[in-house]
């Protein structure tokens, strides 16, 4: 499998789970550090599930890389603008925390890094 439907399907599954487990607690925070709210929940259950899909169910390595990139662009997107605005814009009723942003941060530059630095086959990663 390719590293970047490698980390998708991880990553993807990971942040699909968080959703669950937002849901599931309600709106609190989430281990006193990062913010859960139904808004939120929902966002990553689908761009949980879509990375998941993009990673596991799918071959098409060129969408795999796009979808990653472009998600990677919209969590750094996030995590910049929740240090500006906590509720991004009164889109968060409860605000992120900056665990929350440090997280999206992260996110981000790992998927902008996977998906446009990595080589795109396995011929080019032996070089």
């Amino acid at each position: 499998m390719m590293p970047v439907r490698q980390y998708a399907g991880i990553v993807g599954a990971i942040v699909f789970l968080l959703g669950v487990v937002g849901l599931i607690a309600g709106e609190s925070p989430l281990f006193g550090l990062v913010n859960i709210d139904l808004v939120e929940d929902i966002i990553h259950l689908v761009t949980g599930g879509l990375m998941a899909y993009v990673g596991f169910a799918q071959s098409d390595v060129s969408l795999a890389r796009t979808v990653v990139g472009g998600l990677g662009v919209v969590y750094l997107l996030v995590g910049i603008v929740g240090f500006i605005s906590v509720t991004v814009f009164g889109l968060f009723p409860h605000g992120y925390s900056w665990a929350d942003n440090v997280v999206h941060l992260l996110l981000g530059v790992l998927g902008v890094a996977v998906a446009w630095l990595l080589p795109s086959n396995n011929a080019q990663m032996r070089v």
